[in-house]
C-alpha cells in the first residue's frame, strides 16, 4: 500500500475495501437503492449493471423493493445500518471494516446486523474486521482480539 499512488490507494480503496460506518453515513437526499448504487459507481461497476446488483444487495440483507425506495429518514436505524451493510458488500470488496455496526441499535436488531454481517461475509467471501466495544458482539467473532494498555492481545 505503502508504494501506491494516491489514486492507487484510491482505487484500492474503493474496490477491495468496504466500509460501515458507527453514523451509518447514508446520503440524506438520495433513497437507499440509490446510496447502494453510489458505491458501486465510485467503484466503477458496469453501469448497466448497478441498478441489479444495488436489488440483489438490499434483498441480501432483507429491505424489500418498497423500503429500498424510501430515504434514510423513512428507515428504522436499524434498516438504516442493513443499507449501510449492503453499501459495504456492493462492489464485492475482499475486507470489510465495520466500526461499531451496532453502537446504536437496540440489543436484539444488534443481534441480527452481526447475523446478517456473517452471512454476508460468507456469502461474499470477505472478511470483516469489527470494532466494537459490546462483549456480546465480540463473543460472536470467529477470532477475538482486545487492545489494553495499548497492547493489541488475542483472547482465547
Amino acid at each position: 500500500m505503502a508504494k501506491l499512488s494516491s489514486s492507487g490507494r484510491t482505487a484500492f480503496r474503493s474496490k477491495q475495501v468496504g466500509f460501515i460506518f458507527q453514523g451509518f453515513n447514508l446520503i440524506p437526499n438520495l433513497t437507499a437503492r440509490e446510496n447502494v448504487k453510489l458505491a458501486l459507481e465510485f467503484s466503477n461497476w458496469p453501469k448497466d449493471q448497478r441498478d441489479a446488483r444495488a436489488t440483489e444487495m438490499l434483498s441480501m440483507v432483507g429491505l424489500d423493493q418498497g423500503k429500498s425506495e424510501r430515504r434514510p429518514n423513512k428507515l428504522s436505524g436499524g434498516e438504516q445500518q442493513r443499507v449501510a451493510i449492503a453499501r459495504a458488500f456492493a462492489a464485492g470488496p475482499n475486507l470489510i471494516l465495520a466500526d461499531e455496526p451496532t453502537g446504536s441499535l437496540d440489543k436484539a436488531t444488534g443481534r441480527k446486523i452481526v447475523a446478517l454481517l456473517r452471512a454476508a461475509a460468507s456469502t461474499q467471501h470477505a472478511t470483516v474486521l469489527v470494532v466494537t466495544h459490546d462483549d456480546g458482539v465480540a463473543q460472536l467473532a470467529d477470532r477475538r482480539f482486545e487492545i489494553e494498555d495499548g497492547l493489541l492481545r488475542e483472547v482465547a
